[in-house]
């Protein structure tokens, strides 16, 4: 599947560097990894993906109104504060 030209060429247009005993591992685990996917793909769990389990929406909980916590006892730990928010370092 995968020879030592392809790996090569792919080596190439990736900007990387082996030794010809390194390109020949690189062509031995490439070959294993996609020999692992053939199987993967190959793999029926016998379910279809594009249908969803049906929710019973009995079972959710319902919607109830809460009050937040205030924001001046959130804000008495801040150490820098502008316009009721927390000021934080700009991060570039």
């Amino acid at each position: 599947m995968f020879d030592e030209k392809l790996t090569a060429h792919l080596a190439e247009l990736s900007k990387l560097e082996f030794t010809d005993e390194e390109l020949a591992d690189m062509t031995k685990d490439m070959t294993d990894i996609i020999g692992l996917m053939d199987k993967v793909c190959g793999f029926n769990d016998g379910v279809n993906p594009y249908t969803l389990d049906p929710v019973d929406y009995a079972d959710l909980r319902s919607d109830e109104h809460a009050d937040s916590y205030p924001s001046n006892e959130i804000l008495e730990n801040a150490k820098n504060i502008k316009n009721d928010s927390f000021v934080v370092p700009k991060v570039v």
